[in-house]
């Protein structure tokens, strides 16, 4: 029984987890994990990791 309870906990985390990228991308935030994201500056450096 306590194996599915962890189950459904590590389940919920993810899909909370990925309703959350979903969400950010809808807005247009390019570096969801960048603590500079939300900030006015285009000094973040993000952009030119590819």
């Amino acid at each position: 029984m306590s194996n599915l309870i962890v189950g459904l906990i590590i389940i919920a985390i993810i899909c909370a987890s990925i309703a959350k990228i979903i969400i950010e991308k809808k807005k247009g935030v390019k570096c969801i994990g960048c603590p500079e994201s939300g900030s006015k500056k285009n000094g973040c450096g993000c952009s030119s990791l590819k």
